[in-house]
């Protein structure tokens, strides 16, 4: 192993880069095959996936091993993924800032088509104070919960810390399933006109990212039971930490808007 005598660090070829974006391309030519009922298509489609989160997770396995084992991630190195990071979530509030525009356009000025009306003709909406006030609820305290977890890290409480992975887990569990619940029950689909795709993608994607959270603080919390972070460096967390909260921030504006706005 090479000394250097700087404060970065110089990642070693790796061929992740590469192959994720293989896998990537193969997952969206899958999906749009199978979207378009072509033949194999959700064949393609599951092996694209499998390659994804195969090859994530040796990534991420890489990168694991750089900052526990190699002690790679100097303060200058973790300055930067700090602010990398930011800057990844930044590009998610854009990417949802597209769907919420296509949604007030259509919501503030209704088209003729539509009826003139948000929501749309023969549309039965939820009803924004039952499955969708729990579900900010859990998502509300999740939001606490895990921020508990972390003040109990940094004062090097293991017991607390332990007990509040445990609570922020449970909590995402039960607004995943209360999602699920809600799909079941819909009176509407995502074919049924702009108000059943703009609905579903909003909140499709915003419970795909949770859903991403919570494996994200899986794997911290295993980490944590390996004793991966201290009370200084648990970068990882801090990570998911921030992730979490922007997951909250999203649901809030979806509550507001897409729930009762439109009731």
């Amino acid at each position: 192993m090479r000394t250097y005598y700087h404060p970065y660090h110089l990642v070693t070829p790796s061929p992740w880069p590469f192959l994720i974006s293989i896998a990537a391309l193969s997952t969206a030519i899958g999906a749009t095959m199978y979207m378009h009922l072509y033949k194999n298509g959700l064949l393609i489609l599951a092996l694209g996936l499998f390659h994804v989160i195969l090859i994530m997770s040796l990534w991420w396995r890489d990168v694991i091993r750089e900052a526990t084992f190699e002690g790679a991630h100097t303060k200058r190195v973790q300055k930067g993924l700090r602010l990398g990071f930011i800057l990844f979530i930044i590009s998610e509030v854009m990417f949802f800032f597209g769907f919420f525009w296509a949604f007030f356009y259509c919501a503030l000025s209704p088209a003729l088509a539509i009826g003139c009306q948000w929501p749309p003709i023969n549309i039965v909406t939820f009803d924004p104070t039952f499955i969708p006030l729990y579900n900010t609820f859990v998502l509300l305290v999740s939001g606490a919960s895990i921020t508990y977890t972390h003040h109990s890290l940094v004062k090097g409480d293991a017991i607390t810390t332990n007990i509040g992975f445990l609570e922020t887990l449970y909590l995402a569990v039960c607004f995943i399933l209360g999602q699920l619940r809600e799909y079941l029950e819909a009176a509407f689909a995502i074919s049924d006109g702009i108000y059943g795709s703009v609905f579903y993608m909003l909140t499709g994607l915003h419970g795909t990212h949770v859903i991403i959270g919570a494996i994200f603080i899986g794997v911290c919390y295993i980490r944590f039971l390996k004793r991966h972070y201290t009370r200084q460096h648990h970068l990882g967390f801090e990570a998911a930490v921030w992730y979490w909260h922007f997951v909250d921030v999203v649901w809030i504006f979806l509550y507001i808007f897409v729930y009762v706005f439109s009731r």
